[in-house]
Order: structure tokens, then sequence, then C-alpha cells
């Protein structure tokens, strides 16, 4: 199964001339392209699906999404490769 997860930008780099940000997805952080999202700032709530930012959403509706995939940790686990917690 492949999910959209949503996580909030904590910071934003250049690796190789494409603009990454660390995201932090309620306490397990990963590396994500923002190519697809250029409009995308730090404290931005985004969907990402297999590494890139695919979307911007807002804090509450990134809230909701987490607590419903909080409820089906295996299928996150196997998106992010470790449980939300």
């Amino acid at each position: 199964m492949c999910l959209g997860i949503p996580g909030r930008v904590v910071e934003i780099h250049d690796d190789a001339g494409l603009r990454m940000a660390t995201v932090d997805f309620g306490g397990i952080r990963r590396e994500v392209c923002l190519s697809c999202t250029p409009e995308a700032d730090v404290g931005a709530y985004v969907i990402v699906h297999v590494g890139f930012a695919i979307t911007l959403v807002d804090e509450a509706e990134a809230r909701r999404t987490l607590d419903v995939l909080r409820a089906m940790a295996g299928a996150v686990e196997g998106e992010l490769g470790e449980a939300l917690p």
C-alpha cells in the first residue's frame, strides 16, 4: 500500500540543485524533495508520497490524518519504516 503521509517542514536545504527538506512526521524525521511544492516553507505541512512533498495541507488536517494513521500502525510502518510514536 502506498500512503501520502502529512508532516511538518522543519528545515530546507539545497542538495545538488534540488530543494530538499527535513520533514517531521510526528516524531519521525525524513529527507523529502520539495520540487513538486516550491511554495512550501519551514513550518508548512505537506503530504509526502515516496519521498516527495506532493501538496500542502493545513495543520488541523495534518493532525487529523496522523491520528487516523496512528490507528493503522502497520500501514504507516510499511511506508516510513517505523511506527509513529
